[in-house]
């Protein structure tokens, strides 16, 4: 028996009041019936059940259950197997001592021809966007098909927020790279978690072209309704652009993190310059005093003229140096 599990079944385009697991197998050959069962956190036993009485792969109830898997889609003969994940973007992302940013939410779909099956293994995914936007395009009509393709395009949605997330956090952290005021320390640690977070996004943005690319191939070898195409077209076109914009957040942060580097080197030369011009100008006076404080007779040997002209030289040369090295930004 699964406990939390919820779903809706349509006659024709119109939603039925009833709803229960059991009906499912039942509405499975009925034609003019649309069925969609969400369960969440299901145990192995029970999903088995479930996947005897609507004939489904025991290898992609595995992968539905299973602790970590990759984002794909799989064609059996029976039905269609998707793994996607929905991602949730932290607001303070990139901060220091924040954490992962980024928070997924695996979303695993059994699709048959009337009937999609949503297996999630936690409920902080939230469902209720995906009802709207169902009813927003009311897809229900088209079948199975626009199920599939308003759940895909909420999740879709959700990687677009992600990474234009990570896109401003990114640009604020450029505008820090010339702010001396700023610690090095703070800014790679978080050039490193954006890093990171940029790696996890990828990892379930990238595979979403195969998902979808099967989902169209598919459509065109069962002869589907053409209604959806466009749909689907447009889908498949977010897809890319959120790889795409992925992959220049990917260059940008490895950018970020070479200019920090060459910054700190620079930042590491002129310091070394001003330490070197002044241990320069420091020595003139220090080799000139210690020259005149010889025990042995030199010209102006206990005169007063030997301490001007000692000064003299100290002022003299000090400014030259001082100067020379202040043209050459040395100081």
């Amino acid at each position: 028996m699964i406990e939390n599990v919820q779903g809706r079944i349509w006659r024709h385009g119109e939603l039925q009041d009833d709803f229960n697991l059991g009906m499912v197998s039942d509405c499975i050959d009925d034609n003019d019936l649309l069925v969609w069962a969400d369960l969440v956190n299901p145990s192995h036993e029970a999903l088995t059940e479930l996947a005897s009485e609507l004939d489904l792969n025991t290898f992609a109830v595995e992968d539905a259950l299973a602790a970590a898997e990759r984002v794909k889609a799989t064609s059996y003969p029976t039905h269609k197997f998707i793994t996607v994940y929905a991602v949730d973007m932290d607001p303070d992302a990139g901060e220091p001592q924040r954490g992962d940013a980024i928070h997924t939410h695996r979303i695993s779909m059994f699709i048959k021809h009337n009937a999609l099956i949503t297996v999630r293994l936690s409920d902080e995914f939230d469902m209720n966007q995906v009802l709207e936007r169902w009813d927003q395009m009311g897809g229900q009509q088209h079948g199975v098909g626009a199920l599939t393709h308003g759940l895909l395009d909420v999740v879709v949605d959700g990687h677009f927020d992600a990474v234009q997330e990570l896109d401003d956090s990114i640009e604020k952290l450029e505008s820090l790279l010339f702010d001396d005021r700023r610690r090095g320390s703070e800014l790679q640690q978080r050039t490193y978690q954006l890093r990171k977070d940029l790696v996890a996004l990828r990892r379930v943005v990238m595979p979403m072209r195969e998902v979808v690319s099967m989902i169209q191939r598919s459509r065109l070898e069962n002869k589907a309704p053409s209604e959806l195409d466009p749909n689907f077209t447009d889908l498949y076109d977010h897809v890319l652009r959120a790889t795409e914009w992925t992959e220049s957040l990917r260059d940008m942060i490895t950018s970020l993190f070479e200019t920090n580097l060459s910054l700190q080197d620079a930042r590491l030369n002129t310091v070394m310059k001003k330490l070197t011009g002044w241990a320069a100008i420091i020595a003139v006076p220090t080799a000139v005093t210690g020259f005149y404080g010889q025990n042995v007779p030199f010209p102006g040997f206990e005169h007063s003229g030997g301490f001007i002209s000692s000064s003299i030289i100290i002022v003299v040369t000090v400014t030259t140096l001082y100067l020379v090295f202040k043209r050459r930004e040395w100081l």
